[in-house]
């Protein structure tokens, strides 16, 4: 009998969204809905079991922490890629380290629901509608406006082709982007300071690297537009969110719609919450239950395979 650990289970679902039947006779689940606050408690909780099937990024698994995990034979993240584990220590420990499929249409889904709801103050006439008022804002079309796409892959190329749909002119950046593959994704490519000064709405889809790290920061905002709309849906330090909110306050750019953060859950207080002109959500880019289906059932595919010796969707290198 094994003993599994499921992660920060927020909404508590993980045990309703997929059939983790295969397992019974040959593991214990336990389930933990809140976060671990910090790796001393991770390591006390965590050193007694052999398995651990973990959300995306929300709990980090640096080496230290692994160290300090004896029994871990298994680490499962939900997606194929978690930049909070440590992937040289998992192998040196002796740790598996294997993914599960996603459905990238959830963030796509997202990023246009950020972008419509700022740009037609839906939070606010919401708020009005509640209160028994009516409407006070003057939203913005998107029709013959500009989308700049910033990083061109998969969910990239998918809200650009939503742009399009809306009668917006698509234009794309990332560091290797050819002109081949942004025509073929119905994008113009162009160079970045050119993207940020022509754009009316910049959408973040980049992977987070050295190279992108604080990849949009004061200097860059102020390229763009007064009127612009910045929307980060793809990993938080690639914008810097002090310059963001400065920039916001400042009316450098209009506003900004944002998902994801540098520390999460984002503490209370801090002022991309409350910053006028900011619409920030949870880090819901992935949460739905279609994706959370996939996430859970091939988490359970992955530990029944391991205990049969079976391949997994083993993860190599570093995320």
């Amino acid at each position: 009998m094994v003993h599994v650990a499921i992660l920060d289970d927020y909404q508590r679902v993980a045990l309703e969204v997929a059939d983790w039947s295969a397992l019974d006779g040959r593991a214990e689940l336990t389930v933990f809905t809140e976060r671990l606050e910090g790796e001393d408690e991770a390591a006390a909780v965590l050193a007694e079991f052999d398995v651990v099937v973990a959300m995306r990024e929300r709990t980090p698994f640096p080496g230290s922490l692994l160290s300090r995990l004896p029994r871990l034979q298994l680490l499962v993240t939900t997606g194929m890629r978690n930049s909070a584990i440590d992937l040289a220590a998992a192998e040196r420990h002796g740790i598996c380290v294997c993914g599960t499929g996603s459905l990238p249409s959830s963030t796509v889904e997202h990023t246009w629901a950020l972008i419509l709801g700022w740009s037609r103050h839906l939070v606010e006439e919401a708020g009005n509608m509640a209160g028994d008022g009516w409407q006070t804002t003057l939203g913005s079309g998107l029709a013959g406006k500009t989308l700049g796409i910033v990083g061109l892959g998969r969910i990239g190329a998918a809200v650009g082709r939503v742009g399009s749909t809306f009668g917006m002119h698509v234009l794309a950046w990332s560091q290797n982007l050819t002109t081949e593959i942004a025509e073929a994704a119905g994008a113009e490519r162009v160079s970045f300071a050119e993207l940020l000064s022509a754009s009316d709405v910049v959408s973040v889809h980049q992977v987070l690297s050295d190279r992108t790290r604080n990849l949009i920061g004061a200097p860059e905002l102020a390229l763009m537009r007064r009127s612009a709309l910045l929307v980060n849906t793809s990993r938080g330090p690639i914008v810097n969110a002090d310059a963001l909110v400065l920039a916001v306050a400042e009316g450098v750019i209009a506003g900004a719609a944002v998902d994801v953060y540098d520390e999460e859950p984002l503490p209370a207080g801090h002022p991309l919450r409350s910053t006028p002109g900011i619409l920030a959500t949870p880090h819901l880019g992935y949460v739905a239950r279609d994706v959370y289906e996939v996430f859970y059932g091939d988490a359970v595919a992955d530990v029944v395979g391991f205990l049969d010796g079976t391949p997994l969707r083993q993860i190599f290198g570093q995320a």
